[in-house]
Formats: C-alpha cells, structure tokens, sequence
C-alpha cells in the first residue's frame, strides 16, 4: 500500500519552524517527513539553510512514530559518504529505527560556495558509485578498507550502527542515475510532472537495471510540486523561497542573490507554470492521485507551499490524505 511523505524544505523554512512542521505532520497522519539538505538556499531574499543532520535529529526526539528521510544529501564532496554513514546511522538511533537515506549528485550551490568543483555528470556518477558501496558496506555493520578512484577508508567500521536494515533511496531525473540507483540502492527518489515520462526516463531504465543485475526492483518515493494559493499575487508570495529553483542555471550557480535576480527577470507565469496551483483539497487529490494510480509510487511525497503552512498541513491531514488512500485500497 502506498504511503505517503511531507515535505520539509530547509531552503524555506527555518530548522526550529521545521520540527514544528514534522510534529504537525505527524498528527495528521503522514508516514513520513522528507527533509531537504542544503548549504545555500534557492534565493537570498527569504531563504533559509539549517543543518539538515541536526534538524532530524531534533525532529526524532518530538516525534514518536514518523519516519525521517533526506531529501536528499550530498555524500561527494562536503561529507565523505563514511561520514553520511555514520551521520545516518547516529539518526537511525536517536530515532528508533525511523531513519532513511536519502542521496543525490547534488548542485553547485552546495558544494562551490566551499571551494570544490563542481563536475560533469559522468564524474558525479562515478563518485556517487563508489559511495553508494561505501555507505551500504559500512551501515550493513563492515570493517572496511575501501580503494577508489575517488575515496578510500582504512578499516572504517561504525561503532553506532543502524537499529534496522537501513534503506538507501537516490534521486534520479533520468535514465542514467535510475539505473545506478537500482543497481545499488534500494529505491529511486523522482519528481514527477508527467507520469508517463517518468515512465520512459526513469521507473523503467531502474526496472530493467535492477533485472539485469539479479535485483528486486528498487522501491519508487515519487514527489510532485505544488503551491496552495487561491490566486496569482498569492501564489507568488507563497513560491518566494523556491522562485529561484526555476531559474536557469540552477545547477551550476553558487550565489543564491544571482538565482533571485534571474528568476525575477524572468515573467512571473513563467515560473508560475512550472508549479501545480492548488486551491482546495479536491485540487490537491487530483494533483497528487496520478502517482498512486499511474505512477503506482511505493511513496508519494507532498511538496507544497503556502501562506500559511501549518494550515496547509492540518488541512492535508484532515481533507487530503484520506481520499488518497482510499485509491491506494482501491489499486
């Protein structure tokens, strides 16, 4: 049965205001919190960028039940994926066992503003390749001695390890990291705009990936954007933290002020249209029903934001959830 996850976005919302959103979650019944991981926020205005580690850490103490998953860190540059290792198996603990990990090649906005270069694809693949083996060797309890092209580790063993077989989910856009990921991950995180793409460039490349190498297919946590806003000018005012997320560019940009100047260079509707608008709990189940009922996502993830979003989290919990489950029992 489908389950389903809110989004908590560090580039929005300040870490103590995220715990309060993860509890609210919880309440109203999701199954899970995503949380993002970021150095930099999207935009300089009205952005934020807490310590993802931290804030999950501070969000398994006030919750009880709710699973915590990043959405998703970077374990290339910035952490050694031992480290991510250990960062996730600490969480997994001080959680219970809610913890999951989740993993992406990652945006220069993170990794530049520290002084590291940012590659082409084919090296984050790679990268992301030695330390999917790494983090999986080292969370499933191994003493490892590991010589890459990119990382080594010397007997590195986590001496706090996970309280349960700890899941690893990597985000993919295409065919080339679905495949990586259901090769050597236990699931694919994706953003779905039109199911059927999604399809063609990552459910299937992962499925026959994961056949090929004698492997189940890999669970599918698919997420889909969407502001709640019962007009434009408040549909605009809610994207503020996430305008930049649009902007060209966005993966090679360091400078959150240079994100911001060029989405708003850009016409609002354009951005705009990029987001699914929604203004009532029945938008909300026609927005995100395609990935329980086409999609047939393990996970279906919540990605919104508004103008008021304990509102829009009590809401989803009261009007919205329901009725989306009731498709997963009729599936």
């Amino acid at each position: 049965m489908t389950r389903f996850a809110y989004f908590c976005g560090h580039e929005q919302f300040q870490p103590e205001v995220l715990v309060e959103h993860a509890v609210l979650a919880e309440n109203a019944g999701f199954d899970m919190v995503l949380v993002s991981e970021h150095f930099h926020p999207w935009v300089d205005d009205v952005g934020a960028s807490g310590f993802a580690f931290a804030t999950i850490a501070a969000m398994a103490q006030a919750t009880s039940t709710i699973e915590l998953t990043t959405g998703v860190t970077t374990p290339l540059w910035r952490f050694h994926p031992a480290v991510v290792a250990q960062a996730a198996a600490t969480l997994d603990r001080l959680s219970g066992g809610r913890f999951n990990l989740g993993v992406g090649t990652g945006e220069n906005l993170n990794e530049g503003p520290l002084g590291y270069t940012f590659p082409k694809y084919a090296e984050r693949a790679a990268r992301m390749s030695e330390a999917l083996d790494i983090m999986r060797r080292l969370l499933d309890g191994e003493k490892l001695t590991y010589e890459g092209e990119w990382y080594r580790t010397d007997r590195a063993k986590l001496y706090s390890p996970p309280l349960h077989d700890l899941p690893i989910y990597m985000a993919a856009g295409g065919p080339k990291s679905a495949s990586l990921a259901a090769r050597k991950a236990d699931g694919v995180i994706t953003s779905v705009k039109d199911p059927a793409s999604t399809f063609e460039r990552v459910i299937n490349p992962a499925r026959e990936a994961a056949d090929q190498a004698g492997r189940p297919a890999p669970h599918i946590l698919a997420t889909r954007w969407s502001i709640r806003a019962q007009n434009d000018d408040e549909a605009w005012a809610a994207l503020g933290a996430w305008r930049g997320l649009r902007a060209p560019g966005r993966l090679e940009a360091v400078d959150p002020m240079v994100l911001r100047t060029r989405a708003d260079n850009m016409e609002r509707n354009e951005i705009l249209a990029m987001y699914s608008i929604v203004r009532s709990a029945d938008d909300y189940v026609s927005t995100y029903s395609p990935l329980i009922t086409d999609v047939h996502a393990d996970i279906v993830a919540i990605q919104t934001t508004s103008i008021d979003q304990p509102d829009t989290i009590r809401m989803l919990g009261a009007e919205v959830l329901p009725a989306l489950r009731a498709l997963t029992v009729d599936r």
